[in-house]
C-alpha cells in the first residue's frame, strides 16, 4: 500500500479510502527478513492496529508537514507490511552528508573486490584538511588511520576529512559506477565535501528520499550486492553518534541505524528504526527556510509520530 501526501487533507483521506479494499492484498505481502512469517489473521490484526494508530497520529503528522517552513521529501516504509507513506519522494535535494551512505557501500564493495585494503593506513596531511563536522580536524598531521577507521569516522562522526580521503582513494568514476550499479539515478557524487567553490558554481551532489529509502531497504534485506556488504554497512550505521534528528524523541533503548546530512539550508536524516513490533525505514530530506534547529525538530517529531504507529 502506498499512501501519497499530495496535501494535508488528501493524505489522510486517501489512506481511509484505499485501506479496506487492500486488506486481502496485504495478506499476501511477505514478512520482512528479520521477522517471523505471520498468518493471514495475524497480518490483518497487525494492519488493523497500525491503521488505528495512524488515525490517532495523522493530525500531528499532517500538521507538521503543512506547517514546515521549507520543502520536504519524505518516505516511510513499513518493513513488516510493505506499505509506504510518500511525500515529494522523487524531488531532488542537495544530498549533503547523506551521500556518505552510498559511498559507504562503495567502500565495502571496493574492499571485496580487492581495490581497497581496509587495514592499510593513511597518514593525515595538511592538504587533507577541510572544515565542517568530524574528529580528524582535531588530530595532528602525521597521525595514521586505517581505511576501516576512516569509513567509520565518515559515517558515525560524519567526518568530512575522512570522506574526502576515501573519495580520493576510490575516485569519482568508481564511486559513481557503484551508484549506478545500485540503481541510483538521481544520486550522484559530483563534488567533495565542503567544496563550496564548486557548489557556488552549480556543482552539487543530489539525492531523493525514494532513492535513499530504496538503498536502506536493500541494506536491511541483505541485498545490497550481498549479505556481507549489507551487514557491514548496517553495523556502521548502527554506530551513528549524531542523534539529534530521527532518534531525538524516541525512547533511549530504540535502535536506529541512520545517517544525517547538514549544509546551508538543508537538513536531512535517513535510517532504519528497530521496534519490538516491526521495523521501518524513514527518510526525511528538508530544504529549510527556518534554520537547522527547526528542521531537526521537524524530523524528530515526524519520526516519533510514526513510531507511535509501529510501537507495541
Amino acid at each position: 500500500m502506498r499512501v501519497k501526501s499530495e496535501n494535508g487533507t488528501s493524505c489522510f483521506r486517501r489512506l481511509i479510502i484505499v485501506a479496506l479494499p487492500l486488506l486481502m492484498v496485504l495478506v499476501a505481502v511477505q514478512a520482512s527478513a528479520s521477522s517471523k512469517i505471520l498468518s493471514p489473521e495475524e497480518r490483518l490484526s497487525l494492519y488493523s492496529q497500525r491503521q488505528m494508530r495512524w488515525e490517532a497520529n495523522s493530525a500531528n503528522i499532517l500538521k507538521r508537514i503543512t506547517s514546515l517552513r521549507g520543502e520536504a521529501g519524505i518516505v516511510v516504509e513499513d518493513l513488516e507490511t510493505g506499505w509506504t507513506f510518500i511525500h515529494n519522494e522523487d524531488q531532488p535535494f542537495a544530498a549533503a552528508s547523506l551521500v556518505k551512505i552510498p559511498i559507504l557501500v562503495a567502500c565495502f564493495k571496493a574492499a571485496e573486490e580487492g581495490r581497497l585494503d581496509l587495514s592499510e593506513k593513511h597518514v593525515l596531511k595538511r592538504q587533507d584538511r577541510v572544515g565542517g563536522s568530524g574528529v580528524l580536524r582535531r588530530m595532528r598531521n602525521g597521525r595514521s588511520f586505517t581505511y576501516s577507521q576512516l569509513i567509520d569516522y565518515m559515517v558515525t562522526e560524519s567526518d568530512n576529512i575522512a570522506c574526502n580521503i576515501l573519495i580520493d582513494r576510490l575516485g569519482f568514476d568508481y564511486i559513481n559506477h557503484v551508484f549506478e550499479e545500485l540503481g541510483l539515478q538521481t544520486t550522484r557524487l559530483n563534488r567533495k565535501m565542503i567544496d563550496f567553490a564548486a557548489r557556488d558554481q552549480g556543482v552539487e551532489n543530489y539525492t531523493t528520499a525514494a532513492e535513499m529509502t530504496g538503498l536502506l531497504d536493500r541494506i536491511y534485506h541483505h541485498s545490497c550486492f550481498n549479505a556481507e556488504i549489507s551487514e557491514r554497512c548496517l553495523a556502521v550505521l548502527k554506530r551513528q553518534k549524531i542523534n539529534d534528528r530521527l532518534p531525538r524523541y524516541l525512547p533511549k533503548d530504540v535502535k536506529v541505524a541512520h545517517k544525517t546530512g547538514l549544509e546551508k539550508e538543508v537538513c536531512h536524516d535517513a535510517g532504519i528504526v528497530f521496534t519490538p513490533s516491526g521495523d521501518y525505514i524513514i527518510t526525511v530530506l528538508v530544504h529549510t527556510w527556518g534554520g537547522p534547529g527547526s528542521a531537526k525538530i521537524f524530523i524528530g517529531r515526524l519520526c516519533s509520530y510514526f513510531y507511535e504507529i509501529f510501537k507495541t
